[in-house]
């Protein structure tokens, strides 16, 4: 069980870098194999990974959760699959490298330093922990895919005003396009945030017997919940389009970074238990 986490440990970042170059290719060029090929290499990347983390799991009786390293490789795996399985949704194949080139450098830094855990807070050990932190991973994942096209629909956006037509006009979709992309990964983000504090209530009285509503970790979520299901709502029903969605949707990810700073360093919260 060991050998087969150290063999993808050290395997995993090599295969996100491959996938990474397999769509730096195809967006700089016309090859129409690659338009399948770095979709299944992607596809078989996610499998290895969640080969992995199933195997940690196994192996050192915990979810793979405990420490920065360990929450590093998951995000890696979040934001490849919420990737993935938006380009399932939208067959829109041409932003990869923007997404992947993420994943590669967590699972990197987490495959330099991610050490062997056995020892943690029986707390740490709950199934049900991590499916709720896999789920809210995923949900913040998707909320900073869903910024990362907000960021590159300004950025086109700014070619077009000034008609300066570079080569981010060439090889990027049309703005429409990555406002969809944008809205889609937004809400793939806000049901798995939605999924994540489901999970998060039935697990919480389970693991604390005193805890308060009032925790800053859980009043930071729902506001971020809350405007993403906003946004959402708004772009559905017409109120808010194209460039004033794209600066909500990067507005939402900087206010659900900066929270996760301060509830992580600053604030006291049940959740610094690990």
């Amino acid at each position: 069980m060991s050998n087969i986490v150290d063999t993808l440990n050290i395997l995993l970042p090599g295969m996100y870098f491959m996938a990474f170059l397999a769509y730096v290719a195809n967006f700089f060029s016309d090859i129409k194999r690659l338009e399948n090929g770095k979709r299944i290499f992607l596809f078989i990347t996610l499998i290895l990974h969640a080969i992995y983390l199933l195997n940690r799991l196994i192996a050192f009786s915990h979810p793979p959760i405990t420490n920065v390293f360990e929450i590093m490789t998951v995000l890696a795996f979040c934001i490849a699959f919420s990737y993935f399985i938006l380009e399932l949704v939208t067959d829109i194949r041409g932003t990869g490298l923007f997404i992947i080139i993420i994943s590669f450098a967590f699972q990197l830094v987490s495959s330099m330093f991610i050490q062997d855990t056995l020892a943690v807070k029986e707390v740490l050990k709950s199934n049900l922990l991590g499916s709720h932190v896999l789920t809210a991973l995923c949900g913040y994942s998707s909320i900073a895919i869903s910024a990362v096209y907000g960021f590159l629909y300004l950025l086109l956006y700014r070619e077009l005003k000034s008609s300066s037509f570079g080569l981010i006009f060439q090889r990027l979709p049309n703005l429409e396009t990555l406002e969809k992309l944008s809205f889609y990964s937004a809400v793939f983000g806000f049901a798995m945030l939605s999924i994540a504090i489901g999970i998060g209530g039935i697990w919480l009285p389970r693991a604390f017997q005193h805890f308060s509503y009032a925790d800053p970790k859980l009043i930071t979520t729902a506001i971020v919940w809350l405007l993403y299901g906003l946004g959402i709502f708004f772009k559905l029903s017409g109120r808010l389009q194209g460039k004033k969605i794209m600066v909500l949707s990067i507005i939402g990810f900087l206010i659900a970074v900066f929270s996760t700073l301060v509830t992580n360093f600053l604030a006291k919260s049940f959740h610094s238990f690990y």
